[in-house]
């Protein structure tokens, strides 16, 4: 790629293993753009977010029009660094969809962490309170149930990113 290529940056990674943090710092450069769930959700759903089935439905909204949009975005030349929990590969395979419909390759990166540095990390962001949303440990245990690393077959650019 070069530097007036776009790019769709994605995330995969246990909740508090630094997904958001280093959206925020690569969503500093020039010419692109931050597009953070955990905002649009809190800002848009807040008071109906309860359970995990809340944020299922709820997501699946915000999916639904935020897809073509940054498509489009991407499509313009604007890079979108997309603070989307790409944890599963039915949201890989999403994601991977509106990489390809704007012809892009998305860059994947992959925070493989243990629990405890990701459940450290989580109390210390409660405790700060500056996150839109609340997780308890039992809440970081069932959503990481559900969660997938990623392959080179699902055709993103992996970067790895491990404790060191």
């Amino acid at each position: 790629m070069n530097e007036t290529t776009p790019k769709l940056i994605l995330f995969c990674g246990k909740p508090a293993s630094g997904k958001s943090t280093l959206a925020k710092k690569l969503g500093q450069a020039e010419r692109t753009v931050v597009v953070a769930e955990d905002e649009w959700l809190a800002a848009l759903f807040g008071d109906e977010l309860v359970a995990i089935s809340d944020y299922v439905r709820c997501s699946k909204k915000l999916y639904d029009i935020m897809g073509p949009h940054i498509a489009s975005l991407l499509r313009a030349g604007t890079s979108v660094v997309l603070d989307f929990p790409a944890n599963t590969p039915n949201a890989r395979a999403w994601i991977g969809g509106v990489a390809r419909s704007a012809g892009v390759v998305g860059e994947l990166h992959y925070f493989d962490l243990p629990d405890e540095i990701c459940k450290a990390r989580l109390r210390e962001r409660n405790q700060a309170g500056q996150h839109p949303f609340h997780l308890s440990e039992e809440q970081f245990d069932r959503i990481s149930s559900h969660f997938s690393a990623p392959t080179d077959e699902e055709g993103f650019l992996i970067v790895l990113h491990r404790p060191g």
